[in-house]
């Protein structure tokens, strides 16, 4: 069984961040933990080739970077491709997950991915690939890439692959067909009993659950308040500085707008799909409302507008990484002593 392995730059022990922009390498033999998922994966097996490109550069050039790897798998004449485990390394699983997709795709080989639930590459990809729950400890290593050999071995042989708390893989949310003993209204009716009972139960069924966010208190006098304006419609500088994805989106960018009372369609560019931009393109206070909030500050309606904006682009964004992405704007805005947010949208 030839095998080919990806890893982001610090698995690939190249180092963290400051390798984070390093181009796509090919080396040959197992790599890391690749020399672990070689033994897992039995005598037979053997890791030819580790692709290792860091994270920054996957995501900002994924187009160029999964051709060139697709091309790199296939002169290996790989039996099966495995990227990662990713855990929680979101960059890392974007990446690993839009690779493996091209490589099942392209060349028609078995592939296997390892990544927590939390991970936005498990959201995107879940329902394509079978992702091996990581969880978030990379010092489960041995644990992760056991449940990942043992899948890949059944890819290989074509096995029956069963369910996802029988393999260890993410749920995929495809319903299968089976034969039961009780039909399903008999099978509801005796789920909604033990609800009432408390009687422990497991829904067929697993909805996407939000945790109740409490409404914070309202702003006491705005003429002393401090606003901010955020948007997730894609407004960026022109260049698109920080390579915010038009879709499924992993970073935001912050802006300086001091003194700045109009924003100039020639001065930005939109990066977001699903939306036709032309009249943000012809004036993006359309969709970022500087030039009103100028008005409301030299009114003294509003205490201060923020001397920067947030933007990031909200398309097809999975919901693990938004709660990220939040996270991390609500971080700066308590750093820049803001009192209100207004978030825009499309």
């Amino acid at each position: 069984m030839r095998v080919v392995h990806y890893l982001n730059q610090f698995f690939g022990g190249l180092g963290g961040e400051e390798k984070a922009a390093v181009a796509l390498d090919a080396r040959a033999g197992a790599v890391g933990p690749g020399k672990l998922l070689e033994q897992l994966l039995g005598s037979d097996a053997e890791v030819v080739m580790t692709l290792i490109c860091g994270d920054n550069y996957a995501v900002e050039n994924q187009p160029s970077m999964i051709a060139a790897a697709a091309e790199k798998v296939r002169e290996a004449q790989a039996d099966i491709f495995v990227a990662g485990p990713c855990f929680l390394a979101g960059r890392y699983g974007v990446a690993a997950g839009a690779l493996c997709c091209a490589v099942q795709e392209k060349l028609g080989i078995p592939v296997i991915t390892g990544m927590a639930q939390e991970n936005p590459g498990a959201d995107i990809y879940r329902e394509r690939l079978y992702i091996i729950d990581s969880g978030d400890n990379a010092a489960k290593m041995r644990e992760v890439l056991a449940k990942m050999a043992n899948l890949a071995r059944k890819l290989m042989r074509k096995e029956v692959i069963g369910f996802p708390k029988e393999e260890g893989y993410i749920a995929r949310g495809l319903i299968r067909d089976q034969f039961v003993e009780k039909n399903s209204g008999r099978r509801l009716v005796e789920m909604v009993l033990a609800k009432v009972q408390g009687k422990p139960f497991e829904s067929e069924m697993l909805p996407t659950a939000f945790a109740p966010i409490p409404m914070p208190p309202g702003v006491k006098d705005l003429k002393r308040a401090k606003l901010m304006l955020i948007t997730d419609g894609g407004l960026v500088p022109k260049g698109n500085p920080d390579k915010i994805q038009g879709s499924a989106a992993t970073r935001w960018g912050s802006y300086k707008i001091k003194d700045c009372a109009d924003l100039k369609g020639e001065d930005y560019e939109i990066s977001h799909g699903g939306y036709d931009p032309q009249f943000v393109r012809q004036d993006p206070d359309r969709l970022l409302p500087l030039d009103v909030m100028r008005e409301l500050e030299r009114e003294g309606a509003i205490g201060e507008l923020c001397d920067e904006f947030i933007s990031t682009s909200g398309l097809a964004n999975p919901l693990s990484n938004t709660r990220r992405m939040g996270r991390e704007m609500a971080k700066r805005a308590k750093q820049l002593g803001i009192d209100a947010i207004i978030l825009t949208s499309t």
